[in-house]
């Protein structure tokens, strides 16, 4: 396992390191103090399993270098720290496809929790920031996501519950091409499974909520479960 740590406090490095090593101990560890060590070493190891990233980096102008690693390294795991807990700043750590946000003043057992549930394959959230969240729900636009108009026909059926067969008499199209369109969908949406994919698209306002206050989980089972089906 590799991870690059990129904060400029050193004692925050080292304390990351220490813990990471208590989960991993053969986690390859690398770090930066700045926006363009983060980039060369981002380039220099597409290998890299997750990176843990100070959005208050020196010489970096808010978000920039965020959303710049997201649109150059889409599919790499990313978890945000930052000093600064504003909602504004998690809303839009989230709607660009961060796995977790850890403010910097959690205690380190916090810390642990976070980092052992992030590599994990889980997402991170601190109470506090869920409770914002959840009183102001972040929203992205499916465009802004890179989803065309016929994916987003697709992700409407799929919070419909209907299954690839079912997409396609509505929608009209061939089951392989619903299919290329289902994984495009999971791919932007940073999930591995329709239903995953329904939870998120919900929570980022691109798909209305299930009426009863639920959302409606795609069927389970034949063409309508797994990632490309």
């Amino acid at each position: 396992m590799k991870i690059l740590i990129a904060d400029d406090h050193p004692l925050l490095r080292d304390a990351l390191s220490q813990l990471l090593r208590t989960l991993e101990s053969q986690v390859i560890l690398l770090e930066a103090a700045e926006g363009d060590a983060v980039r060369r070493l981002v380039q220099e190891h597409p290998d890299l399993d997750l990176l843990l990233l100070d959005i208050g980096l020196p010489g970096v102008r808010g978000l920039d270098l965020f959303h710049e690693l997201r649109q150059h390294q889409p599919t790499l795991p990313l978890v945000a720290f930052s000093g600064i807990e504003d909602p504004d700043t998690v809303r839009a750590v989230l709607a660009g496809g961060a796995v977790g946000f850890i403010p910097k003043s959690s205690p380190p057992p916090v810390m642990l929790n976070a980092l052992r549930l992030v590599l994990a394959g889980g997402c991170y959230l601190p109470p506090a920031v869920l409770a914002e969240a959840a009183a102001a729900p972040a929203e992205v636009t499916a465009a802004a996501l890179g989803l065309t108009e016929r994916q987003q026909q697709v992700l409407h059926c799929l919070a419909r519950g209907l299954a690839n067969k079912e997409i396609c008499r509505v929608l009209g199209l061939a089951e392989a091409t619903v299919k290329i369109h289902v994984s495009a969908i999971l791919k932007a949406l940073r999930v591995t499974s329709r239903t995953q994919a329904v939870i998120r698209a919900t929570q980022l306002g691109l798909v209305p909520p299930d009426p009863n206050g639920a959302t409606q989980a795609p069927p389970r089972g034949g063409s309508g479960s797994g990632s490309g089906a």
